[in-house]
């Protein structure tokens, strides 16, 4: 057997390396540092305030049938090719008695930027119900609506909202009013933060030394925010990136300037200087940070691999964050513990000192737990993997589609628009299929409405209505089921392969099936991309080949799991949600984010053993030790975690409510269930073996070190 064979490590204070000159400089130019943070800070911000932001969705979808009839009206029907809004209106007394003010309604529309044209409700399309009382007004805008500014869509909104009073009512839909409405704040970031202080609060024992972590998360946060803002005037970014970087960043820059402030915290308490203290934090955890965010990074950028507009542009912001979050970590925080280092060592002493008063023996209680782990390893696996194995068996059932209206708050307009054309028109009037004859074969187009008119799961559809140059030709088919309805996705694909060639099938329904089926088929390329290049820097780091195989199998465990308790929440309507597909792009961006955190966690702790086994060479001391030292820190970061991701369940927005649900059960899993148990029990198993390497890996291997 080859084990990794090092020289005795010299003393942490004694090191002089490229980690230990970054300290150096934080503390000797800790004003400089803080006044840098602050100056950009204040520019970004205030420069993003003065642009605004550009935040445009861009779903497109290369190669399939969707995109396709999109690129035929571009060609032959310029003025369809852009989005639309439907304009619903409801008079208690009947249309026909409100036509006056209906007419002024659209009069004012049709004056507005963007607006291509409207088409009243007319009782020969099938615009107004079979009682009279509610009909369709369609606006179809000049382009799509992620790419008509934020202004413009609210104008329309506000301008049809107006006409809104005594006894005719006005709701609109689509997609440009879903990108603007007011949809009401959540509490997350305000409840997650207070939530995560109060865990700082329990660790430390000190407001102050609580409150380093939050105000470098604050920072990283707050600067990159203003740099994605202002990136979306150049590159497109969907409107959804911002709350998911004050998500993603309050998380993870918490959890990084704690494992950097923690181990500084033990050093002090081993009786070094500060500024010793500070150098080993940097030296050793700052390491940690900067492997685990480089692993965040490469999961994230994995995202390319799908080759999806949608995602390319969250993937770049939230790596950005990811990196601002990793410097704030590496140099505004030991800047303030050089400011405030007096104060703050005085507390922490104060504070081990009542501990040490109560008998409280730092890591006792994971020292203990970790012999009762190590004492019966296989029961403790097989409890272990038994509990991931069933939570993440519902999500081989899983169901991917995009939210519509159906899943707005019942509060705002799209969602009551919704509402009132489900009950008017029958549930597929929200998400008619849009089917296209594109070479003006007129004898084609009959026949395609022939089939549509008698085909299984299709409520009504409309007679082709030519282009004008005559080469398209358009029905509209109205499915018997709503849009989100597993059926209704079946239905599209049943439809394609019936109609005659040259018959398109596209519109939103149809694009958001197209959307899923592509996440789908290329997710297994990028969980392969992801898992492989993350496996092999820890291969790098800890040249065994077990630690690298183990990491990447359990880290695959705990996102499974979480994405079946969201299968069970938000597909199956567990816990009072709506039932309905989960939205399509939320499990490749949970596995890119939460893969990286996990190895966050994987690291900080084989470190620590490793420092352990280097020292020792006694593979059952090294488990035992490294889960002691950093049992509580992993706990505490993983709380956080927990309590700033999961307090996004309370925003209106579905999808954040999705990504909170599933990235707190992920952070959960894995560190109650894989750190605490599966990670003890597979190395006691392994015992030496776990450090294992080939020979011929050991001497073509680069050094890389973290702990």
């Amino acid at each position: 057997m080859t084990t990794t064979e090092q020289p005795p490590a010299a003393p942490h204070g004694d090191r002089h390396t490229r980690m230990t000159r970054l300290a150096g400089w934080s503390q000797r130019h800790h004003w400089a540092a803080i006044a840098l943070w602050v100056v950009a800070l204040a520019a970004i911000i205030g420069g993003a305030t003065a642009a605004g932001s550009d935040y445009r969705n861009d779903f497109s979808l290369p190669g399939t049938e969707s995109e396709r009839l999109l690129e035929a009206y571009a060609q032959h029907s310029p003025q369809q090719r852009g989005d639309s809004v439907t304009v619903v209106v409801q008079a208690a007394g009947g249309i026909a008695g409100e036509q006056a003010r209906i007419d002024a309604l659209l009069a004012d529309l049709r004056n507005l930027a963007h607006v291509a044209s409207v088409r009243p409700p007319d009782p020969r399309t099938g615009a107004i119900s079979p009682d009279g009382t509610v009909g369709l007004a369609t606006v179809a805008l000049d382009d799509a609506a992620g790419f008509i500014p934020a202004d413009d869509k609210r104008a329309i909104l506000d301008t049809a909202l107006a006409h809104d009073s005594d006894g005719l009512r006005v709701e609109l839909s689509g997609d440009a009013i879903r990108e603007v409405q007011e949809a009401g704040g959540g509490a997350g970031e305000g409840a997650g933060m207070l939530a995560a202080l109060v865990v700082l609060l329990f660790l430390f024992g000190s407001l102050l030394a609580a409150s380093l972590p939050l105000i470098t998360a604050v920072f990283a946060v707050g600067t990159t925010s203003g740099l994605v803002g202002l990136a979306s005037h150049v590159l497109t970014i969907p409107d959804y990136t911002a709350p998911m970087l004050i998500l993603v960043g309050l998380g993870v820059g918490i959890d990084y300037a704690l494992l950097v402030f923690a181990r500084h915290r033990s050093e002090l308490l081993a009786g070094v200087t500060r500024e010793v203290a500070a150098r080993t934090a940097l030296d050793t955890a700052g390491r940690s940070v900067l492997f685990a965010g480089a692993t965040v990074v490469i999961a994230l950028l994995g995202l390319y691999t799908l080759g999806l507009g949608a995602l390319e542009g969250v993937a770049l912001s939230v790596t950005l964050t990811v990196l601002m979050t990793m410097l704030a970590s590496l140099t505004l925080l030991p800047s303030l513990l050089t400011i405030f280092g007096r104060r703050i060592e005085r507390s922490i002493r104060q504070h081990a000192a009542r501990n040490e008063r109560r008998g409280r023996v730092p890591g006792r209680r994971w020292r203990f737990w970790a012999t009762v782990v190590q004492r019966r390893p296989v029961p403790a696996l097989l409890i272990a993997v038994a509990v991931l194995g069933a939570l993440c068996a519902p999500a081989l059932g899983m169901r991917l589609g995009l939210a519509d209206e159906g899943n707005d708050a019942p509060t705002t307009t799209t969602r009551q628009a919704y509402d009132l054309i489900a009950s008017s028109f029958g549930p597929g009037a929200n998400g008619p299929l849009v089917v296209v004859t594109a070479d003006g074969d007129e004898a084609k187009a009959r026949t395609a409405y022939e089939m549509l008119d008698r085909y299984p799961g299709i409520a009504d559809a409309t007679v082709a209505q030519p282009s004008p140059d005559g080469q398209l030709l358009t029905s509209l088919a109205f499915p018997a089921t709503s849009p989100q309805a597993e059926e209704t996705a079946d239905l599209v694909e049943r439809l394609r392969a019936d109609l005659p060639d040259g018959v398109l099938v596209g519109g939103p329904t149809a694009a958001t099936v197209d959307f899923a089926t592509a996440v789908d088929r290329r997710f297994p390329l990028f969980i392969g991309a992801v898992v492989g290049l993350s496996a092999l820097l820890l291969l790098l780091v800890f040249r065994s080949v077990a630690i690298a195989i183990k990491a990447a199998v359990l880290n695959l465990f705990s996102i499974g799991a979480s994405l079946g308790v969201m299968v069970l929440v938000f597909q199956n309507g567990w816990l009072g949600a709506s039932p309905g597909p989960i939205e399509a792009f939320v499990p490749v961006i949970i596995f890119a984010v939460v893969f990286g955190l996990s190895m966050d966690y994987e690291v900080f702790l084989v470190s620590r053993m490793h420092e352990e086994w280097t020292r020792t060479r006694d593979a059952t001391h090294a488990v035992r030790e490294g889960l002691a030292t950093t049992g509580s820190v992993i706990t505490a970061a993983a709380a956080i975690m927990i309590v700033v991701f999961g307090a996004f369940v309370l925003s209106p927005d579905r999808m954040l409510q999705m990504m909170g649900l599933g990235m707190a059960t992920a952070v959960l899993l894995d560190a109650l269930v894989i750190r605490c148990l599966i990670v003890p029990a597979v190395m006691r198993l392994l015992g030496e073996r776990a450090w294992w390497g080939p020979r011929r890996l050991q001497r073509t291997l680069p050094a890389v070190r973290v702990d």
